[in-house]
């Protein structure tokens, strides 16, 4: 498989809030949700959120990883 090119699009619900403001998750990934008074402010907190989840999945792998595995990052562009 040649990764040149290759894209992850995630979509990003924002829903307004009864007390004002947006909550917002990714519909591919229920666990990355945030919130924000803008929807500026709610878009960059839930890539830190993203960013937190991707972390923490990432060092409980490492803690089970099996002997004599490969791994390997991926770097994907963001569309």
């Amino acid at each position: 498989m040649n990764m040149d090119g290759l894209k992850l699009k995630l979509t990003a619900v924002f829903e307004p809030s009864s007390e004002g403001g947006y909550t917002c998750h990714l519909e591919e990934l229920p666990e990355v949700f945030s919130e924000g008074e803008t929807l500026e402010e709610a878009r960059a907190n839930l890539l830190d959120a993203l960013t937190q989840v991707m972390e923490y999945h990432r060092e409980e792998a490492r803690k089970n990883l099996v002997p004599g595995a490969t791994r390997e990052e991926l770097q994907l562009a963001a569309s």
